[in-house]
């Protein structure tokens, strides 16, 4: 027996057409007429397999056994894709029409797309290695039991995909923080195995679902894209509190960037002043402290932002003499209550010092 044989050893087939109607010939020489009865489906896969069998038997008068049952799967596999890609470019306006997230609408294609190739497999696995129903249930439970130790985090990324598309915490073209990381970017694609995110250094992070699950996620963009900045600022305890409260407020939304007024922004049940409001925090060792809050509805740009408000700030507080930031200082006073300290000095040991950094 040749080394290509094992693709024909198990169910011989005939390529004889029928003088009828050119219907297929069955593996014991009788023509094999298309099914009429049963799903639609399975007569569908029928005459698939049919086909594949004549294909193969046709290959195999002309090539070795081994050479046509490659060409074989090449030959189904390349169809099987080509079909994928015409449903998918025939599917992909009603998907997305019927759903409204971008990522469901992804994950419905890629399953679809998924299943014609399987359905290929499927036909390659039983035209051309000729593997049984029997063969094919032990084949699959061996592969579970392999993907049950294997592929084990595999597995547990493509569930927590599934939680992911289901609790919705971000959503395609959202721009989220990881809090643990402090990285920032846009969410690029979610599939069920793995998150894509852009970050805003031009690099791209790819993070299992799994560990997406687990780590806190900010979404700056997901419902309202205005959000509110804290600036704390010391001024000392000879400054008018009052002018200073004043000029911080005034400065902070002139500046590019920073919501100068509006309606007030709502938060669950609360509203806050959408223009920027500077708040007495209490005060500290060495100053008095403030902080100031501030709105911005440019979430990419909050460090930009930041900057000009610091710069904008301490440009105008120095125009103002009656206005001094603080900073950390220490004075030393010794008076009659000091108490008094005896310091010792040693001649000797002064020139011996004295002669060893000279050597």
């Amino acid at each position: 027996m040749r080394t290509g044989e094992w693709l024909l050893q198990s169910t011989p087939v005939a390529t004889n057409e029928s003088s009828s109607g050119g219907a297929l010939a069955a593996p014991n020489g009788t023509p094999e007429g298309p099914i009429t009865e049963g799903p639609v489906y399975e007569r569908l896969f029928h005459e698939a397999t049919s086909a594949t069998n004549w294909l193969l038997a046709t290959l195999t008068d002309w090539l070795p056994n081994d050479i046509a049952g490659l060409l074989m799967v090449l030959i189904i596999m390349s169809v099987a894709w080509y079909i994928s890609n015409a449903v998918i470019r025939v599917l992909e306006d009603r998907v997305h029409q019927r759903f409204d997230r971008p990522s469901v609408a992804r994950t419905v294609l890629r399953s679809i797309r998924m299943g014609i190739l399987g359905l290929g497999a499927l036909l390659v696995m039983i035209s051309v290695f000729k593997v049984s129903g029997p063969d094919l249930t032990i084949s699959v439970a061996a592969f579970s039991a392999m993907a049950g130790v294997v592929l084990a985090p595999i597995v547990g990324s493509v569930v927590s995909g599934l939680f992911v598309l289901a609790d919705q915490p971000y959503e395609v073209g959202d721009m989220i923080e990881l809090v643990d990381t402090d990285q920032r970017g846009y969410v690029q694609d979610i599939t069920i195995r793995y998150t894509k995110i852009k970050a805003v250094d031009n690099t791209f992070l790819i993070i299992p679902n799994g560990e997406m699950r687990e780590r806190d996620v900010r979404n700056y963009t997901a419902e309202d894209r205005r959000t509110r900045l804290e600036l704390p600022i010391g001024v000392t305890y000879e400054s008018d509190l009052e002018t200073a409260q004043s000029v911080i407020e005034r400065v902070a939304a002139d500046c590019d960037g920073v919501i100068s007024g509006g309606p007030p922004i709502r938060v669950g049940t609360t509203r806050f002043p959408a223009r920027p409001n500077c708040l007495f925090e209490g005060f500290g060792a060495n100053s008095v402290d403030l902080e100031l809050h501030y709105w911005t509805d440019e979430p990419e740009r909050h460090k930009q932002v930041r900057s000009s408000v610091i710069q904008q700030i301490f440009q105008a507080v120095s125009e103002h003499d009656d206005v001094t930031f603080a900073y950390p200082h220490t004075h030393l006073v010794f008076d009659d209550t000091s108490g008094t300290m005896s310091i010792a000095h040693d001649d000797q040991q002064h020139r011996q010092s004295k002669e060893k950094f000279r050597l």
